[in-house]
């Protein structure tokens, strides 16, 4: 049974501020467990109706049950959990830890540990499952890649900079990852495990999430220095525009159907960005907490994930969004 499914059957949440968004339907929210700080990144499992949380400042991965609404599990001690990853075919989730220095591969059903890859500073993961490969963003300013199933070390693909979000174009096979100082995104050749271009900003620096428009090979660029979301053309790397955002981004979405990007900002504010005429204006900012940086949206179920950390006396919280119209 997909999410998508799912969700219905959940009683609809009223949300926390007076007006419901004019962009999403809050249709679900989820007490959360953690320590005053933020959470970072997200994986679905979206066959078996499950969220994986990268619960960093309670240095723990944290599994909830989109079904039963609910908290399931904390798999305690990952260090600064920072990204994680899910590959459905082998059930396996995988987690970077920055403090650790590693990728730990955990089994999606008994949540035992399976093995770990020391890399330093472990940040950012993807799985490409074209290839069954996973990539790891890391210290020394590169990527890795391994054997999801064998965990056998692939490729380690030097960067122009430490690597922050990137993503992968399996159309195209290229991999465009953010690098900083200088801000610059980088393309990397799937097939040949290298870098094939470099595209430097100019409108805005402090470059972490990005996210892809596939269709219309665009590269939209979150950036914190002067805030704003930088779009590049994927072929070229040229500068398309720029649109100012609230300050303290993470993570960035592209809704392809709605012409639509979703920006997690730190400030307190989901940024909700729409193409109009071949423009991109911030068009709502739908208030969340402070430090709420991470969010993860899902075409195929259509919701938005959004992790709301603990601030004061308001306990942790997801919630679950499924776009308008």
């Amino acid at each position: 049974m997909r999410i998508a499914s799912l969700v219905v059957v959940t009683m609809t949440i009223t949300p926390a501020f007076a007006e419901e968004p004019k962009t999403l339907k809050l249709v679900q929210t989820i007490p959360l467990e953690g320590k005053p700080g933020r959470f970072d990144h997200l994986a679905l499992d979206a066959k078996g109706g499950r969220l994986f949380v990268a619960n960093l400042s309670n240095d723990s991965l944290d599994v909830v049950d989109l079904k039963a609404s609910k908290l399931v599990k904390q798999i305690v001690g990952q260090k600064k959990a920072q990204g994680v990853a899910f590959a459905p075919t082998l059930d396996r989730i995988y987690q970077g830890n920055g403090t650790d220095g590693v990728c730990n591969v955990f089994d999606g059903t008994t949540f035992g540990r399976l093995h770990t890859l020391r890399l330093p500073d472990a940040d950012n993961v993807r799985y490409y499952a074209a290839k069954g490969l996973v990539y790891v963003g890391h210290g020394e300013n590169a990527i890795t890649a391994f054997d999801a199933k064998t965990y056998k070390v692939k490729a380690t693909i030097k960067l122009p900079g430490a690597p922050e979000a990137f993503q992968i174009d399996s159309s195209k096979k290229r991999l465009y990852v953010n690098c900083l100082k200088p801000a610059t995104v980088a393309v990397i050749d799937l097939e040949k495990h290298e870098v094939v271009a470099k595209y430097p900003l100019t409108l805005a620096d402090g470059n972490y999430p990005l996210a892809l428009d596939t269709k219309g090979q665009r590269v939209f660029v979150g950036c914190r220095k002067k805030p704003m979301v930088v779009v590049l053309d994927a072929a070229t790397g040229k500068e398309l525009a720029g649109v100012a955002i609230p300050g303290d981004i993470d993570d960035l979405f592209y809704d392809a159907k709605r012409g639509r990007l979703y920006a997690s900002c730190g400030a307190g504010v989901l940024a909700v960005l729409e193409e109009r005429a071949g423009k991109f204006t911030l068009v709502e900012s739908i208030p969340t907490a402070k430090s709420t940086r991470t969010c993860l949206f899902d075409a195929e179920s259509d919701r938005l994930f959004v992790v709301l950390p603990r601030v004061g006396d308001a306990a942790p919280e997801l919630r679950v969004y499924k776009p308008k119209p």
